[in-house]
């Protein structure tokens, strides 16, 4: 970057020497006066070079306007003596039409002029859509005022230019400047080129732009004490692409000593930098006939290209086939005279690149229209509904979720669409069809009215959807009586086969004694049947029996009919009914002898216990609960036996929660219950004895446990979510563990994943809630959902969180906080790292993996997806299984699996 003051103060000076050609064509350029007040003439053109400059109010829907201080103002022309700066939101963006695959150059100018009279140079970031352009630092010296400029062939027809704020200091920008470009000059094999340098040699101290160079390049003056500089007045024409302007052409300069090389050189801030460099040459001297010119190119002491004659009177341009890169950041670009010239080297002008490399697709095309078309119907004025919808992931749009959010080779997909609680009104927008990936949609509590759309019912992908709480009306669509679709609080909707008059409070009436009817029908007949029996065995076996019919009834019906009428149609939804059905079917004779719901499981003595672990003679560990010891059961059945060190009542309510828990549900990846131990203050749980330990060891090698190998962490995943996922959606009711850690992910012989310790779990929020409120919020640091640690909320996505953490640590096997580290929480120094590029830092090296490997990459985005702050932006437990099976599929085609 250069100082833009200098290059300002003497483009006046330029403008007011020599004379400027007549304006020519300014098709297709952009030219944006950043901040131009409303009551100033818009467009207007710049006396000095004739650019016609438009106000930017168009372009941009956010900022402020500023100017700055009044005594610099002469110092600078027009366009840049105004500003937009954007104190609200993080992400401000610019949004400029284009032509999809023509080559622009893009100009952004900033001139501080200490517009807000703090005297404070700002610091922020500048994206070019979902990608990092460049970082404005204006506080280095001589940053004050200056400009970026690249080359970008835009990957589709609008342009986002975006300001990012990092810090304190607000971003802000004075203009904005795009032109197309010849097509068949810059050609690179890959990236984007940010503009180093851009030199002429000339004795002059004048700038050239437009119209003195028609794409209006900015040319800088160099002259040096050891070259000599040599011009001529003929004409010299263009021998390439490259359009340059006469001035260059008719200019160029040679070592003053005939032996000497022409170097430049500089230094490169990343040593990893690739560069692009264009020499422009011809031959502007009169040659006697003994006289030739003819010299080699070298790059860092090595030749790059065979000898080189320039043309006479004719522009040559030396290009770079492919990028370089300087040896330990030192950089030299050398023209040499061979043995056989009798004349140095000669340079019109040169111009250096670095690449920028652009990793992150911006999100699908389709689904960004769509998205601006649900913006406009709906009049959405969200700050940071600004720029690429999904990427990058930490300034993805409020209420969306998405696919390939980490740098991917497919444009990200959006899978989620929360606008929920934010006042719609109208009718379902029709864009959300063009969703197409899209698997959760909640549109609840607003203010929509119409009829339902046929079409969210054809969205393959829609797994969920929220309605409930709008004033929607008509008929249901069978295609969406079929889906997971949440419907309640919408009056004047009607299932299919009922009628859809709208409700009178006389048909109401008859509902609500209909329903207390066939409440308290069931109810009798349920008690009667359970009091009609005198063994605690027989009345076990009807609950048991009564329990497995009613748990049937509600797997084949999401709805149970209760009342229908010609006018009424009475339709209860399954879990609410299920909850108001189970507690009659459960219930335990009050001269039963065990206090704890009655089981299959064994409930052993406390002796028993004591036998079975030989007096307590091996512990396996150790955890809050208490020391879980090796046992055995009738000298064959290995078992572990966890033993309560405490009695107090919280330690008490987590035994009879585990318990509880563990004696409803049973899954592969769940560790078996086998038995309890209840008398007294003496408490004790007996489980399956599962042999290789648990997660953390095996991370840490630990005990000498080994450290397992990337497929084996991918199918350990795999089992864990699927435990998770059972808990979440396959038991009744659902549960939300509150404890997933690696410490609780235990290891079978042949390493299959089994979770473990469910004292701290709670029921799922009933259907229509979205959390349940926790008075005390329990978990292990690290791994606890800071919204849930936050706000007291607990839902399904806080097991989610805690998921994505043990993904994380799988991945990295790093500390899931480390003082050490600037961001201590994992998901924090992850984030971090990935927005640096630094892949390498984050996987772990005992994995020996191909960090390219589109598993790794997989599983390394859906672990920050799962650990977003936001839990309307994590997926569903399903949604991991469903991404981590993917992950095996990759890893299995690549012949990557172990």
């Amino acid at each position: 970057m250069e100082s833009s003051l200098r290059l300002l103060l003497v483009l006046i000076a330029t403008v007011a020497i020599i004379h400027l050609v007549q304006a020519q064509d300014q098709r297709g350029f952009i030219s944006l006066d950043c901040g131009l007040p409303a009551n100033e003439v818009s467009p207007y053109n710049e006396t000095s070079t004739g650019l016609q400059f438009s106000s930017d109010a168009e372009f941009i829907k956010s900022g402020e306007t500023g100017r700055i201080q009044k005594y610099m103002e002469s110092d600078y022309f027009k366009p840049y003596k105004t500003l937009r700066y954007f104190r609200e939101g993080t992400r401000n963006c610019y949004n400029i039409p284009v032509d999809k695959g023509r080559m622009y150059l893009i100009r952004a100018w900033f001139l501080y002029g200490n517009y807000d009279g703090l005297d404070i140079n700002p610091k922020f970031d500048l994206y070019l859509g979902p990608n990092l352009w460049t970082t404005m630092d204006m506080q280095k010296p001589g940053n004050n005022d200056t400009r970026e400029e690249m080359l970008h062939i835009p990957t589709s027809d609008s342009l986002q230019i975006c300001l990012v704020k990092t810090g304190t200091t607000t971003p802000f920008i004075s203009s904005l400047e795009l032109r197309p470009m010849g097509n068949k000059s810059y050609i690179t094999t890959y990236g984007s080129l940010k503009l180093l340098r851009r030199i002429y040699y000339t004795k002059s101290d004048a700038y050239i732009r437009y119209p003195g160079d028609a794409y209006d390049r900015i040319w800088n003056p160099r002259s040096r004490s050891w070259l000599t500089h040599i011009s001529t007045t003929k004409d010299v024409s263009n021998g390439g692409n490259y359009n340059l302007p006469e001035a260059v052409r008719q200019n160029a300069a040679i070592p003053t000593n005939v032996s000497d090389p022409l170097r430049i050189t500089w230094t490169s801030e990343n040593p990893n930098d690739e560069y692009y460099t264009y020499e422009h040459n011809a031959e502007i001297q009169d040659l006697q006939a003994n006289e030739t010119r003819e010299f080699i190119e070298f790059w860092n002491g090595n030749s790059i290209t065979d000898p080189i004659t320039p043309k006479i009177l004719e522009i040559k341009t030396i290009q770079s086939v492919t990028p370089r890169t300087c040896q330990g950041g030192e950089c030299s670009l050398q023209l040499t005279r061979t043995e056989r010239s009798t004349l140095p080297p000669l340079l019109n002008a040169y111009e250096i690149y670095s690449v920028i490399q652009f990793m992150q697709p911006e999100t699908n095309e389709d689904e960004v229209f769509a998205l601006k078309s649900i913006q406009d119907t709906y009049k959405l004025s969200r700050i940071n509904w600004q720029g690429d919808p999904c990427v990058p992931q930490h300034l993805m749009w409020d209420g969306l979720n998405c696919s390939d959010t980490i740098i991917s080779t497919s444009p990200p997909r959006v899978t989620s669409l929360n606008l929920s609680s934010i006042g719609l009104t109208g009718t379902i927008a029709a864009a959300i069809q063009n969703l197409t990936q899209l698997e959760n949609l909640d549109l609840s509590n607003n203010k929509l009215t119409g009829e339902l759309p046929e079409f969210l019912g054809n969205i393959k992908s829609l797994l969920f959807i929220n309605l409930s709480g709008n004033n929607l009306n008509g008929l249901i669509p069978q295609t969406l009586e079929r889906r997971g679709v949440l419907l309640h609080g919408n009056p004047r909707l009607c299932h299919f086969g009922s009628s859809c008059s709208k409700p009178r409070s006389k048909k109401l009436l008859v509902a609500i004694v209909a329903l207390a009817s066939v409440v308290i029908v069931i109810a009798t007949l349920i008690v009667f049947l359970v009091l009609k029996k005198k063994k605690v065995s027989t009345v076990q076996g009807n609950m048991q029996g009564n329990s497995r019919l009613i748990d049937k009834l509600f797997e084949v019906s999401s709805r149970i009919v209760l009342f229908t009428t010609p006018n009424v149609s009475l339709i209860w939804p399954a879990p609410l009914l299920r909850q108001i059905m189970s507690p009659m079917v459960n219930i335990t004779r009050s001269d039963s002898p065990k206090p704890l719901i009655e089981l299959k499981t064994k409930r052993f003595t406390y002796s028993e216990v004591i036998t079975m672990t030989n007096n307590f003679q091996r512990a396996l560990g150790k955890g809050g609960f208490g020391i879980v010891y090796h046992g055995n059961l009738n000298d064959s059945e290995q078992v572990a036996v966890k033993v309560c060190n405490e009695s107090s009542t919280q330690f008490v309510k987590q035994f009879k929660a585990e318990v509880d828990l563990l004696l409803r549900v049973h899954h592969t990846n769940l560790v078996n219950l086998v038995g309890y131990c209840d008398e007294g203050d003496r408490l004790a749980l007996i489980y399956e004895f599962v042999p290789n330990g648990d997660l953390k060891e095996h991370m840490s090698g630990k005990h000498g446990r080994p450290i397992i190998n990337w497929g084996m962490r991918l199918r350990i995943a795999v089992d864990s979510a699927l435990g998770l996922e059972y808990l979440h959606s396959g038991c009744k009711p659902s549960m939300i563990h509150r404890d997933v850690k690696t410490a609780n992910i235990l290891l079978g012989e042949h390493f299959q994943a089994k979770l473990a310790d469910f004292g701290l779990s709670r029921s799922s929020p009933v259907a229509g809630e979205t959390h349940v409120s926790a008075s005390v919020v329990a978990g292990t640091p690290g791994y606890l959902d800071p919204e849930y640690h936050d706000t007291g909320r607990l839902s399904e996505k806080s097991d989610v969180y805690s998921f994505g953490i043990v993904l994380l640590e799988m991945i990295t096997n790093k500390p899931v906080i480390d003082g050490t580290r600037e961001n201590s929480n994992i998901a924090q120094w992850v984030r971090f790292e990935l927005n640096q590029g630094e892949i390498t830092k984050i996987m772990d090296p005992n994995l020996c993996v191909d960090y390219n490997s589109p598993s790794v990459w997989s599983a390394l985005a859906l672990a920050v997806s799962c650990a977003d702050p936001s839990s309307t932006k994590r997926p569903t437990m399903s949604q991991v299984v469903s991404k981590l099976k993917e992950c095996i599929e990759n890893l299995r085609a690549s012949s990557e699996l172990l």
